[in-house]
């Protein structure tokens, strides 16, 4: 994003708008899935390993058991962003929760909720996710809370570090001194001004679910009775050499939707003023 010399008025860099015209393609995939592909993607509905181009039909070609490439990459847009999306609200949820009431209680609180989040920041994402879903079982929900639970630290100290600025602010002694409740002014007063910093995250923290998602399907970690691109992957991997296809073509998905999200994020945050584009 840039910003005229003349006046306020944003113009959208050439990033924010391929990420958005990207981002919508996904999502429209998603949403119109089963109107462009109706049926199961997992049926098998022609002859197998039919390359890209060969039958109108199937314009991306089938996979070895005979399931429509492209009915699937349109129905795994749909499990692989709303995973994503969902993980990352979770993320954000519990980062912004921490990250408040660490910052605004201080002392005790910020230490004992601090040394939590670094903990968890001693784990990488994924190791921490791959964990969780292992214990909880291989479900569309469980990959949910997993990655929400392994992806929130970065959120917590963001929002942390902008409330213990805020907290000393005028407005936050008006509170006091009109006699609301700490919590209430933690989250009604000080929180909304702490959340502009936040947007900067938004395109990392689900570009982030979406591969760690994508990741958890290639191992088989995510539910059988469901198609998404990571386990489009891992069904194609044994004929990478015959079929490279199978791979490549939800291999291109995962890039372009994680490439667009974070395209938008920055996008995002460019237009509240946290990052300078010229």
């Amino acid at each position: 994003m840039t910003l005229d010399l003349q006046g306020s008025v944003p113009r959208v860099s050439t990033g924010s708008a391929v990420g958005a015209t990207l981002l919508s393609a996904v999502i429209l995939a998603a949403i119109f899935a089963s109107w462009l592909a109706p049926g199961d993607p997992l049926d098998m509905v022609a002859r197998p390993l039919l390359t890209p181009l060969q039958d109108a039909r199937f314009p991306l070609g089938t996979d070895q058991l005979g399931r429509d490439v492209l009915a699937g990459l349109l129905h795994g847009a749909r499990v692989s962003m709303a995973v994503g999306a969902a993980a990352a609200a979770a993320a954000i949820g519990v980062g912004i929760l921490v990250g408040t009431l660490a910052g605004f209680l201080g002392r005790f609180t910020d230490d004992f909720l601090m040394r939590i989040t670094e903990a968890f920041q001693t784990v990488p994402t994924f190791l921490l996710a791959l964990a969780l879903v292992s214990v909880l079982g291989a479900s569309a929900a469980n990959v949910v809370i997993a990655i929400g639970i392994s992806s929130w630290p970065a959120t917590a100290r963001l929002v942390r570090a902008e409330v213990l600025r805020l907290k000393r602010a005028e407005f936050v002694d008006a509170a006091r001194l009109a006699g609301r409740v700490p919590l209430a002014i933690a989250f009604y007063e000080v929180l909304p001004g702490a959340l502009q910093p936040v947007v900067a995250l938004i395109g990392i923290t689900v570009g982030e679910a979406i591969l760690v998602e994508s990741a958890l399907a290639f191992l088989g970690l995510s539910d059988p009775n469901l198609n998404s691109w990571g386990g489009m992957i891992a069904n194609g991997r044994a004929l990478l050499r015959n079929a490279p296809y199978l791979v490549a073509i939800p291999g291109i998905a995962i890039a372009t939707a994680v490439l667009a999200v974070t395209l938008v994020g920055d996008g995002l945050a460019s237009r509240f003023g946290l990052i300078n584009r010229r």
